[in-house]
């Protein structure tokens, strides 16, 4: 592995981070809801009445905030090396496993960890080694074509 210091930005995911979590515990203790995102979705998809304007306001945060950011910083150009049949099938899949395993990364990884929440850490070993394995086997095996494909 090598590390592309030019582009090693420690500082701005220690904020992003920390906001991250400033407002998972802001959302906890003046709605009593986590911040799961998959939950807040599903949420606006059989809305009760009085949830969905914190739902829609909290979506509208996620998709603004880059836009606001891009105002002030140098947003980084991004390529996706991947065809859109392939990001619908891995979407469908991260879908399929936030069902099964009753939250996503940030529902799970940010908020039901610090919670020590017991399902949370076992779900966020479960899905960060299933990702480190993917990882390896994309870029050590599938690479190589080891396995015909």
């Amino acid at each position: 592995m090598i590390i592309d210091w030019l582009n090693f930005t420690p500082i701005a995911g220690l904020l992003g981070g920390g906001l991250i979590g400033i407002a998972a515990a802001i959302l906890i203790l003046f709605n009593g809801r986590i911040a799961g995102i998959s939950g807040i979705i599903a949420g606006l998809l059989r809305p009760k009445p009085t949830e969905i304007l914190w739902r829609l306001a909290f979506v509208f945060g996620i998709l603004a905030a880059p836009y606001i950011y891009s105002l002030f910083a140098h947003m980084p150009k991004s390529r996706i090396d991947a065809s859109i049949t392939l990001l619908i099938i891995a979407g469908l899949l991260v879908g399929l496993g936030t069902r099964y395993g009753s939250g996503c990364t940030s529902g799970h990884g940010v908020c039901g960890i610090s919670r020590l929440s017991i399902r949370s850490i076992v779900a966020t070993i479960v899905f960060m080694g299933a990702g480190f394995i993917s990882v390896y086997i994309m870029r050590h095996i599938y690479s190589l074509n080891i396995l015909g494909f």
